[in-house]
């Protein structure tokens, strides 16, 4: 690869214990295989980290990648992937970030960057186009995330791009992410820890070449008719108020038959009050969980404790829209906010995750404490899903007796009490007291804390569960449950469905139809299949280093015509999809090798499938049939449920000869290994 078909050929691994950087240069064939981004990342994973290797080993590899896209042209296609092993799970991982590090880092001549190792003492490695060298950070530890990129860009000039880690990743934290900036944060899974446990404070990216594309022509054609397709001013965009999407909320809520999500409403919302628009319309229709998972929304956060942390109030707050690299639609904005001291501050808008894992869940609706909790995570680069979902664990422990008032550090940690959980997630950052103990996750706290703490821990396979309930979308189900980075929210779901118009680019995709019944949402018998098909595509996604809500907005976003463009290699959408589920395969193959099994080491807990049902609210009486989805998700993904693997002429059909050879199929010599029956 030469550098004009979208990938420069060039890969860099980084040994933090001797310095050594090695430049790999693959060759073809692996990149018409796996492309770029993640799936770059997973096939370097496969062939370099070795199995058994723990995540926090300094033998561990952790990637940062750009997407095969990135600085091509195309939009929505700027962010970023940071992969590796996860402290959380103990599989495989990878954390998406936005901002404006990735089409950095493809500027330096790299497809992506590898570390292993630990240094001895704080380090940064530093791209500048030509390779990468490592800089002593030992004055730069124990600087916050935004002062970390702060200096750096003053020190390597105001072009040069920062991914670095906090406070929460110096001390190993498993909540801990990568940010860019300011506070966007590649979070999920532990990676940032990781980076902490090697004493990699950040990269900095600060190349200047410009990628080639095969057909510049095609590629700025197709990016104008797209955007002529999805201007980001609606005629609905001034009516959209608290008032109207209260309404939507109660039609999801109430109504038997569901209209199919639509597509410019969406993308209106998103352009006005970006993910916030979520906050009280998803408290109100069931798609919001509620105290730990455990609460009713009409009684434990109604409409109008709702709306005190939602869209309207945080519009209010804003001074400034923002958009990642090459998005049209900049649904992020800064808002200021006041500190109880009085002074001004100003951050990122919170994201509808943060509002409902800081808010919702924890039953506060008290703003200005959540706007504080998220600068705070922002700044420790700490993931807010988790970090909400340890301060709910850590009330519904308190609230039941398993934590006394001691254990709790004297804290009231009764559900609402906004100045107890900021308290509690500024002890998590700094690892300290109980903060200690919660920072590696709620399943690694219960198993500390002990009798009656895990029944509450609410986690999908280590990983706190996001916050979309699966019984209001049952398609979230199974990618929660057994994708092999467990507990994701952004892989695939029916809604993601119904906005992205799958059917129309692959055969193998199924039409919602423009209505539908909503007890159909329930039944599992073949829903496998239609959650399967949007985790390839996603896999597609996260290799072009695409964002999901470019997919979400209406037009069709022309991902594969982009591929074909930039790479000039021409290949049907439903080979394309093919290429998405080779990475889908490999990543769980790297699971099967570590020796998890999705069905007997992902068990969601109880509360995510409605077991217990809810006495009220709108998933009164839900239980979702997981054995049933279980077998579904199995069928669509040719998982044999012992060894947990396709077969092998599966394997080889999809171009993964590598897994057959290392862990063979059902007929091979894992079958013992796994023999268990599933859960």
């Amino acid at each position: 690869m030469d550098g004009r078909h979208g990938t420069w050929g060039r890969i860099l691994h980084v040994d933090l214990s001797t310095g050594e950087v090695e430049e790999e240069r693959p060759d073809a064939p692996f990149y018409e295989r796996f492309l770029g981004g993640l799936g770059l990342g997973a096939k370097v994973l496969w062939d370099r980290h070795r199995p058994g290797t723990g995540a926090r080993d300094p033998e561990s590899i952790v990637g940062v990648l750009p997407g095969l896209l990135a600085d091509s042209g195309a939009v929505f296609c700027g962010r970023f992937l940071v992969v590796g092993k996860s402290p959380a799970s103990g599989g495989w991982c990878e954390a998406n970030g936005g901002g404006r590090f990735g089409p950095a880092l493809k500027r330096c001549g790299v497809d992506g960057l590898f570390v292993r190792g630990a240094a001895d003492r704080p380090a940064t490695l530093v791209l500048d186009g030509t390779g990468a060298r490592i800089e002593d950070a030992s004055d730069l530890w124990g600087l916050d995330a935004i002062e970390t990129e702060a200096v750096l860009r003053a020190r390597h000039g105001a072009g040069a791009q920062v991914a670095t880690i906090g406070g929460a990743g110096e001390r190993g934290s498993a909540l801990a992410g990568v940010v860019t900036d300011r506070g966007r944060i590649a979070a999920r899974g532990g990676l940032g820890g990781v980076l902490g446990w090697k004493r990699l404070k950040a990269v900095v990216a600060r190349g200047d070449r410009r990628i080639g594309v095969a057909d510049r022509a095609r590629v700025t054609a197709l990016t104008r008719a797209f955007l002529r397709r999805t201007p980001p001013e609606s005629p609905v965009q001034p009516f959209l108020d608290d008032r109207l999407l209260h309404l939507f909320g109660w039609y999801m809520r109430s109504s038997p038959v569901q209209l199919r999500s639509p597509a410019f409403l969406f993308r209106a919302a998103m352009a006005r009050f970006g993910t916030s628009f979520l906050t009280a319309m998803s408290a109100l229709d069931g798609d919001a969980p509620v105290r730990n998972w455990g609460g009713i929304s009409d009684r434990d956060f109604p409409p109008e404790r709702a709306r005190r942390i939602g869209p309207e109030i945080l519009h209010g707050l804003e001074f400034r829209k923002y958009g990642c690299a090459s998005c049209p639609l900049k649904c992020g904005a800064e808002v200021r906010w006041t500190s109880p001291e009085g002074v001004e501050h100003a951050s990122h808008r919170p994201e509808y995750e943060t509002l409902t894992a800081l808010g919702t869940l924890c039953c506060v609706d008290d703003l200005q404490v959540i706007l504080r909790m998220n600068d705070l995570c922002n700044r420790a680069g700490m993931d807010t899903i988790s970090a909400g979902s340890a301060v709910a664990f850590a009330m519904d422990c308190f609230e039941a007796g398993v934590l006394s008032a001691a254990d709790a550090d004297g804290l009231d940690l009764r559900f609402g009490n906004a100045a107890a959980a900021e308290a509690l997630v500024a002890r998590m950052a700094r690892r300290e007291g109980l903060g200690d103990l919660l920072a590696d996750g709620v399943r690694a706290a219960a198993h500390r804390i002990g009798p009656g703490a895990e029944a509450l821990a609410v986690h999908c396979g280590g990983i706190e569960t996001p916050m979309h309930d699966p019984k209001y979308d049952p398609g979230f189900l199974p990618v929660y449950a057994w994708d092999p980075s467990p507990g994701r929210h952004t892989i695939a779901s029916f809604q993601y469905n119904e906005l992205q118009h799958l059917e129309a680019t692959f055969r193998r995709a199924s039409s919602p139809g423009l209505l539908s019944l909503r007890r159909s949402r329930f039944q599992a018998e073949g829903k496998g299949e239609c959650v399967a098909v949007g985790a390839f595509y996603r896999m597609l996604l996260d290799v072009a280093g695409g964002c999901l809500f470019g997919t979400q907005i209406g037009g069709g976003l022309p991902l594969c015509a982009w591929m074909d463009a930039v790479t000039g290699i021409e290949r049907s959408p439903d080979d394309r999809l093919v290429d998405g589920e080779r990475v889908y395969q490999l990543r769980h193959a790297f699971n099967v090798r570590e020796g998890l099994h999705a069905r007997r080491d992902q068990i969601p807990h109880p509360r995510v499938w409605g077991r217990p049902s809810l006495e009220g609210g709108p998933h009164r009486g839900v239980t979702l049939d997981l054995e049933g989805y279980a077998r579904s998700w199995y069928e669509a993904l040719r998982w044999d449920p012992v060894t947990d693997l396709p077969p092998p002429e599966h394997l080889r059909a999809i171009d993964l000869p590598e897994v057959v050879e290392a862990l063979g199929g059902p007929a091979g010599d894992q079958g013992a290994a796994y023999s268990k029956s599933m859960v």
